[in-house]
């Protein structure tokens, strides 16, 4: 395989973990408002991803800094074009950060509501965007002759990638969901498991939708494998939540989302962004990459860095693996 390829297929993993790691904390965001009763149970909820938050953005940073080290053309054509609705999920991550951090530096009650209406907001609008700007890339946009995108953000607001935003949305509430019942104890994992089945269910509909669409507008048989498991690994989760399984459903949850990730990734190659202008105009795996040195020296930088980032996540998860409730919160807010 060559390197450009070999590059494609290490995107295509950084963005499958960001959006395993990096959804769940999304949902647990949304359900400080949906599934929370009281600001007890919001501490907890925050505190189930207080840890970790923080190291799963890393996995974004990583795909993003590949992206620009890999294929230099698609990082400044997909940035560039998208730069807006990039800018906001940038602004939201950022506000969503510093509401983590100074939510519990005040008692006052009008002070915490407020960041904690910043931390549901920025964890909505991100699982939404992202949905949109993977459904925009899959989908291809206007790109001319010299590799620049030459749409409108209209453009952008497309059925297809709208679509793809409300699945995103959907699927990592639901995975929150799963991981909310993982990691309390009392009612509120009682609550978490009621509502993932409800959850799971609209899920499940949003989400065939859109990976049908996916697959009947630009799907192989490969990508068609990857469907099937992503729905049956989705079923699956429902079946192990509704049997009390937290940990089961978890993980095929996860399973979910990654199969889903590498199918649009399936769909897409050997482009990295279609152009609706003109076929010969789409960015690819070949015209978008670097050198071959550049990609040799980046390779073998991964091979040493990986494995000790990967340690080190899996260290943390392990630190923090025990289940929380309101009775081990302490009296500061």
């Amino acid at each position: 395989m060559e390197l450009h390829n070999v590059w494609f297929v290490l995107i295509a993993v950084l963005w499958t973990g960001y959006f395993f790691l990096e959804g769940f904390d999304f949902g647990v965001g949304v359900l400080t408002k949906l599934l929370a009763r009281d600001r007890a149970e919001r501490r907890v909820l925050i505190n189930t991803i207080g840890p970790v938050w923080d190291g799963n953005e890393v996995w974004l940073l990583t795909a993003a800094g590949a992206t620009f080290a890999a294929f230099p053309d698609w990082y400044a054509t997909l940035f560039s074009g998208f730069y807006l609705p990039l800018l906001l999920i940038l602004v939201c991550l950022i506000v969503r950060g510093v509401a983590f951090e100074y939510r519990h530096k005040r008692d006052e009650e009008r002070w915490q509501t407020n960041w904690e209406h910043a931390i549901f907001w920025t964890s909505l609008l991100p699982a939404v965007l992202w949905g949109v700007a993977f459904g925009n890339i899959v989908r291809g946009v206007k790109i001319d002759e010299n590799k620049e995108y030459v749409g409108g953000l209209v453009d952008l607001l497309n059925p297809y990638a709208l679509l793809g935003g409300l699945t995103t949305l959907a699927l990592f509430t639901f995975h929150g969901t799963v991981f909310a019942a993982l990691k309390t104890v009392g009612d509120i994992r009682v609550r978490a498991r009621a509502l993932a089945l409800k959850l799971g269910l609209v899920t499940a509909a949003v989400a065939l939708v859109f990976l049908a669409w996916t697959q009947a507008s630009r799907g192989d048989s490969t990508s068609l494998v990857a469907m099937v498991v992503a729905v049956a690994a989705l079923v699956g989760a429902l079946g192990a939540i509704k049997a009390r399984r937290e940990g089961w459903s978890f993980a095929l949850s996860g399973v979910t989302i990654a199969t889903a990730v590498a199918m649009l990734f399936l769909t897409l190659f050997p482009n990295v962004m279609p152009s609706t202008l003109d076929d010969a105009w789409s960015l690819t795996v070949t015209n978008a990459a670097s050198s071959p040195y550049t990609l040799k020296i980046m390779t073998w930088l991964a091979a040493v860095a990986t494995p000790l980032v990967l340690l080190y996540q899996g260290w943390t998860y392990w630190v923090f693996r025990k289940r929380i409730g309101t009775q081990h919160l302490a009296d500061s807010h």
